[in-house]
């Protein structure tokens, strides 16, 4: 019985960037209305969805438009930043993006 021939086929991956789906205002608030509704004490999550967002948008234009620069923006959304409540509300607002409050 003849074997059949053994193709090598490698899959390749690349990392997966949730801002390259962030289209639209909509799909960002979604977003980070997941994060909000999912894990309302991970402040570094909330953070990191901000950048998400933000890299989404374009950082220089969100920095600008927050009023921050670059780098202070990357830094304060990073895995290891602790960004102030203050910047929290400049990003937002940069962002186009409205944080709000509903009973618990």
């Amino acid at each position: 019985m003849p074997r059949a021939a053994s193709k090598s086929t490698k899959t390749r991956t690349t990392p997966y960037d949730v801002a390259e789906h962030l289209r639209t205002p909509e799909e960002m608030a979604a977003y980070l209305d997941a994060w909000l509704e999912e894990a309302p004490d991970d402040a570094a999550g909330i953070a990191k969805a901000l950048g998400d967002i933000a890299r989404a948008k374009g950082m220089s234009q969100v920095a600008k438009d927050a009023g921050l620069s670059r780098e202070s923006l990357y830094r304060a959304l990073s895995a290891d930043g602790n960004p102030s409540f203050a910047t929290v509300l400049k990003v937002a607002r940069a962002l186009g993006v409205k944080l709000h409050a509903e009973a618990a």
